[in-house]
């Protein structure tokens, strides 16, 4: 598990392209038959991915989580973006077909991911945060996730955002998980942007080809900054941060997010002549 310690907005502004990079962008989230998780210590969430190929990962808690096993005093969410996959929690099997999202509650002692086929291994993208109540474990469709279809052609921009770990879909602690596709020829994730000063933010992005990159913007609204993001990275963004991105072509992309509320619509929008 990789570290990342907490950043203040008067040193990220000083920082070069490799430090930016070093601090906030995510770059392997799948690797073969591995675990590859990323602990933040923003409002301490986790984000990573299990990729089962040959073998039956299991979900072990380490010592950056102190626990006896990793869902002690946690909760997770997981969307899988690969092929049709398993996961096991305390002996009992989930499939999950390509977009299915899973919710899983505090207090689950065995995590396991397997894939049915290995020449189209599942992979799963996870959002871990602190929990103090133990919900109901919930498997989300995609077609049981709440859409909101967003923004228009004129402004590039038209998409639909899938709600997963979303007070509409289940209950959580404070996790909220979903997944945005834009649609063809729109490559703006939101702008005007915003902050969120309450909540923390990760972005996932994929479904790109191997040429294609999103410019995602992050820094106070008066000290932008950005990353060059390729397929399956992703984005820490702190709530003091935008996060706002535009593809050389569209994209899709998983966010999660954790902190005080679970107020989706809890945003500081931000003018575009305040923009610097």
């Amino acid at each position: 598990m990789e570290i990342r310690y907490a950043v203040h907005p008067s040193d990220a502004k000083k920082y070069t392209t490799t430090e930016l990079r070093e601090n906030f962008l995510i770059e392997e989230v799948f690797v073969k038959d591995e675990i590859a998780l990323t602990y933040s210590h923003v409002d301490r969430i986790i984000a990573g991915g299990a990729m089962p190929v040959n073998e039956e990962l299991i979900l072990e808690a380490g010592k950056e989580i102190g626990a006896d096993y990793f869902l002690e005093r946690r909760e997770l969410g997981l969307i899988n973006i690969g092929g049709k996959g398993i996961v096991v929690l305390d002996g009992k099997e989930y499939v999950l077909e390509p977009r299915d999202g899973l919710y899983v509650g505090k207090g689950t002692k065995e995590v396991a991911f397997k894939s049915v086929d290995a020449s189209k291994p599942a992979k799963f993208y996870i959002n871990s945060a602190p929990a103090h109540v133990a919900y109901e474990t919930v498997k989300i469709e995609i077609s049981k996730a709440s859409p909101v279809h967003l923004g228009d052609i004129k402004n590039s921009n038209k998409r639909t955002i899938y709600q997963y770990v979303h007070p509409n879909v289940c209950e959580s602690c404070q996790l909220l998980m979903g997944m945005t596709i834009l649609e063809p020829n729109n490559m703006w994730n939101t702008m005007p942007c915003h902050t969120h000063d309450r909540r923390m933010e990760v972005y996932f992005y994929f479904d790109m080809e191997e040429d294609t990159r999103v410019m995602h913007f992050i820094g106070e609204p008066s000290e932008t900054r950005h990353l060059v993001v390729g397929n399956e990275q992703g984005v820490i963004s702190p709530s003091w941060s935008i996060h706002s991105g535009v593809g050389t072509s569209n994209y899709t992309f998983i966010w999660g997010m954790v902190g005080e509320n679970q107020t989706f619509t809890d945003m500081d929008f931000v003018e575009m002549k305040d923009l610097k």
